[in-house]
C-alpha cells in the first residue's frame, strides 16, 4: 500500500472511530445513564445491565473493540509525518498501548461484568456481597487503572506528539498542530481526574472534544493526504523563481 493510500486509510479509521464512538457512547447515555452509573452501588449497576438483554451486551462488545481503530490511524499519522520518524514511532508506540489499554477497560462489560450480573440475578442474598466485592474490584482495575489512566494518558501523548509532527510538515497547517499539541495537553490534565476529582469538568469537555478532534485529525489525513512535503496538491506547478537583481 502506497504511504498516499495508507495517510487516507488511516484519516478514514479516526473519522468511522469517531462517528461509531459518538452513537455508542449515545445509546449508553440514554439506556444505561453511562458514564454517570460508574458512580452507582454495584448492585444497581450489575442489575442494570443485566436487565439491558443482548441488545446492551452487544453494544458494549462494539464499544470495546473501537479503540482498536487509533491503531491503523496511528499508522497513517506516522506516514504522513515522514519528517519525524522517530517521534512518529514513538507516537504509534503509544497509540498501540492506549488502544489495548482501553479495549481491555472496555470489555470488562460484555465479559465478566455480564457474567457477575447473570450470577448476582440468580444468587442467594448472602453470596451477593462477594459479586459485589469483585465487580468493585474489577472496575477499579480494569476500569479506573487500565482503561481510564493508561489508556488515555497514552492516547494524550499521542495527540501531543502527532501535533508537534504536523508542525514540521508543511502539508498541514499550523493551527492544526498546535491544537493537537492543546487537546493532547488537556486530555493528559482529564486523565488525573480519578486523582483530582476538581479536574471532572475538564475530563468530560474531552468526551465531546475528543471526537470532535478525531473528525478534524482524519479529515486533515484525508484531505492533505495527496500533497508533497512542499504542501503543493497533485498537478500544482511550484511557485515562480524570482529573479535576484544584486546576482
Amino acid at each position: 500500500m502506497t504511504d498516499r493510500r495508507m495517510t487516507v486509510v488511516g484519516g478514514l479509521c479516526f473519522v468511522v472511530g469517531a462517528l461509531a464512538f459518538v452513537l455508542v457512547f449515545a445509546y449508553l447515555a440514554v439506556n444505561f445513564d453511562y458514564p454517570a452509573v460508574l458512580d452507582g452501588e454495584p448492585a444497581d449497576v450489575m442489575l442494570r445491565l443485566r436487565d439491558g438483554g443482548s441488545t446492551m451486551r452487544t453494544i458494549w462488545a462494539i464499544y470495546a473493540f473501537l479503540p482498536l481503530l487509533l491503531v491503523p490511524g496511528a499508522v497513517g499519522a506516522q506516514v504522513a509525518c515522514p519528517s519525524s520518524r522517530g517521534r512518529m514511532t514513538l507516537a504509534l508506540v503509544l497509540a498501540a498501548m492506549g488502544s489495548l489499554a482501553m479495549c481491555l477497560g472496555l470489555m470488562r462489560w460484555p465479559s465478566i461484568h455480564w457474567t457477575l450480573a447473570e450470577a448476582y440475578a440468580r444468587s442467594a442474598p448472602d453470596a451477593r456481597s462477594s459479586l459485589e466485592t469483585i465487580f468493585g474490584g474489577l472496575n477499579l482495575y480494569l476500569g479506573t487503572y487500565v482503561g481510564e489512566f493508561l489508556g488515555e494518558t497514552c492516547l494524550a501523548a499521542f495527540f501531543v506528539l502527532t501535533g508537534f509532527s504536523m508542525l514540521d510538515e508543511r502539508r498541514f497547517p499550523a493551527w492544526l498542530g498546535w491544537f493537537g499539541i492543546a487537546f493532547g495537553l488537556t486530555f493528559l490534565i482529564g486523565a488525573f481526574r480519578n486523582a483530582v476529582p476538581a479536574l471532572q469538568a475538564v475530563a468530560d469537555i474531552n468526551n465531546t472534544l475528543l471526537p470532535a478532534w478525531m473528525l478534524l485529525l482524519g479529515g486533515a489525513f484525508v484531505w492533505h493526504a495527496g500533497r508533497d512535503k512542499h504542501g503543493r496538491a497533485p498537478g500544482e506547478a511550484p511557485p515562480p523563481l524570482t529573479h535576484d537583481p544584486n546576482q
